[in-house]
């Protein structure tokens, strides 16, 4: 961790990559931080409904009839997904109590784990509600396979296709030393 002349904090690899791309540390940021902002937006638009969903949902004559299993079923989809959006919102929080203080690397940074967490919280909530509703409507075994599909996908597309993609471009090809091709 470093510290520029204004006493904003940030890391040799951000000042790297401001390098490589032609800005400043503050530009980066500026790019770093509308970047969260609009992933921000998009995911918690889909927590928002999802939560609307659960809550009315305890009010209707049918969830009377839910069994024990269904019931816990609720109570964790519930809970991931008011735990989701108080993680996806805390950035706004963050913000305002940092704002004008040239805080603004340390907030990007922890926006950037909350909105991990929170992805990783909505995905539970996501999965957990098919497997409520399927379980509901088709029976136990397809709220099961169909939950357990939708965390499956989940987590491939929003973890490990990312993260192997990181690993692959942290790993220099054979050929990056050879040039463009001959033709």
């Amino acid at each position: 961790m470093s510290v520029d002349g204004t006493g904003q904090r940030y890391t040799p690899s951000a000042a790297r990559s401001a390098q490589e791309r032609g800005e400043t540390l503050d530009q980066l940021l500026d790019r770093n931080l509308a970047e969260l902002l609009q992933e921000l937006r998009v995911a918690i638009t889909g927590v928002q409904v999802l939560f609307a969903f659960l809550l009315g949902l305890a009010f209707t004559a049918r969830f009377r009839e839910l069994d024990d299993v269904q019931l816990t079923v609720y109570t964790v989809t519930l809970l991931a997904t008011a735990l989701a959006t108080v993680v996806l919102i805390a950035p706004v929080s963050f913000h305002r109590l940092v704002f004008r203080r040239r805080r603004k690397a340390a907030l990007i940074r922890v926006a950037d784990r909350m909105l991990l967490a929170g992805l990783a919280l909505l995905v539970l909530a996501i999965s957990s509600g098919v497997l409520l509703i399927l379980d509901v409507v088709l029976g136990r075994w397809a709220g099961v396979l169909g939950g357990g599909a939708v965390l499956l996908v989940g987590l491939v597309t929003w973890y490990a296709l990312p993260l192997a993609a990181r690993r692959h471009e942290a790993t220099p090809s054979p050929d990056a030393d050879a040039g463009p091709p001959a033709g």
